[in-house]
């Protein structure tokens, strides 16, 4: 039963680390479940979202109809999810409050991944701009639309604080309502780094496999190469795809063990007793060692010039600039074009730029396309 889980939580956490007992709560009060525990609650109403089950085919390097082998915004989110738990169980965190946060930290991101997000940001530059993280806790708060007594799905407070303070900037509108003067939770300073690990390690996977990185292009990170070259030493007759994921297997394990190890010394050296301690230092108790931070630099640096600004990418990027611009005009010079059910918000009084963002941002990579095509292609049913 519940009460039985609250226990053993408590035998089981680190001091500093969150408690379901401790929640907040909800915007909307409801009544507790017998048997699970609030955070557990939030990661099912994330799961079961509509929003979740789109992100299957939004970009997160490359887009869907490349190729089914390459990562999307879901597989990344899930692998982020796992690299969450990880780090939460070896801390003796709340697992749950930090795998949620980590499922919803990409909800609200447009198609055609960071390069759809720049283009929209500037698009509603005039309205307000657009950013993810807030679009996230938007879509979570108000945009899902699954029970009778409220919008939103409702989840706990702390983990529409770890939503909303991803990423560590709290200087953004959206973040005053949720002591923008404090740190958040562990847990949710986790998952920015846990993000990060996961997205750095699968585009280099993706990377190799897609050809648009080369071996020698990875020479120059010295995380990939040390990697790659202890795997080589101990099976040099192995395949390059097994050495390949070998490779990245270890990096992942590299980063993800100096980010255990230099937190708890940070938590040591802070003298952190408490989630109050935690909540006090800022920007963040949370990260890797120089010699970590200087190596993720070195890789992410290789990656943007050599994959993220690869011709490719950038053609795709390009391509999405003309279709959300395109989308973006005729919606909001004539909003009658998007659906019944999307108009009737203008009618019941929300701007019309905000719902056009809405609606974009809420576009998949291939409903986007297809939208496109409906709408300026003379020859495409509508």
């Amino acid at each position: 039963m519940r009460q039985e889980f609250e226990a053993l939580e408590e035998s089981l956490l680190a001091p500093y680390a969150m408690r379901n007992r401790l929640t907040r709560g909800r915007a909307h009060p409801e009544p507790e479940h017998p048997f699970r525990l609030p955070f557990q609650r939030d990661r099912d109403r994330i799961i079961h979202s509509s929003a979740f089950r789109r992100l299957e085919y939004k970009t997160q390097v490359f887009v869907n109809h490349e190729g089914d082998y390459y990562r999307t915004r879901l597989t990344h989110t899930m692998e982020a999810a796992q690299v969450t738990r990880t780090i939460a169980r070896a801390m003796r965190l709340n697992e749950d409050l930090a795998e949620t946060v980590a499922l919803a930290h990409d909800l609200g991101h447009t198609p055609f991944g960071h390069a759809g997000e720049r283009i929209l940001n500037r698009l509603m530059e005039p309205h307000g701009g657009f950013e993810h993280n807030a679009q996230s806790l938007r879509i979570v708060d108000v945009l899902e639309d699954r029970y009778p007594s409220f919008p939103g799905l409702n989840l706990s407070w702390e983990v529409r604080e770890g939503i909303v303070k991803h990423s560590g900037r709290y200087d953004r509108p959206q973040v005053r309502d949720f002591e923008p003067e404090l740190a958040p939770t562990l847990e949710a300073q986790i998952v920015d780094y846990a993000d990060e690990i996961a997205y750095n390690a699968h585009d280099v996977d993706d990377g190799l496999k897609s050809g648009m990185l080369e071996l020698d292009d990875l020479q120059g990170a010295a995380l990939w190469r040390e990697s790659y070259e202890s795997v080589r030493a101990l099976h040099p007759r192995a395949d390059f795809r097994v050495v390949r994921y070998q490779t990245v297997r270890r990096m992942l394990n590299a980063l993800v063990t100096d980010l255990i190890e230099t937190t708890e010394e940070e938590l040591r050296t802070h003298g952190v007793r408490d989630l109050d301690d935690v909540r006090a230092i800022k920007p963040k108790l949370v990260n890797f060692s120089p010699e970590s931070s200087e190596r993720v630099r070195e890789l992410k640096t290789l990656l943007l010039e050599r994959l993220y600004n690869h011709h490719r990418v950038r053609r795709m990027a390009v391509k999405a600039d003309r279709i959300m611009s395109d989308l973006f005009r005729t919606y909001m010079s004539e909003p009658r074009q998007m659906p019944p059910h999307v108009f009737a918000k203008i009618e019941a009084g929300e701007g019309v730029p905000g719902v056009v963002a809405d609606y974009i941002a809420g576009m998949t990579d291939r409903f986007a396309l297809d939208e496109y095509k409906k709408l300026f292609d003379p020859l495409e049913k509508v």
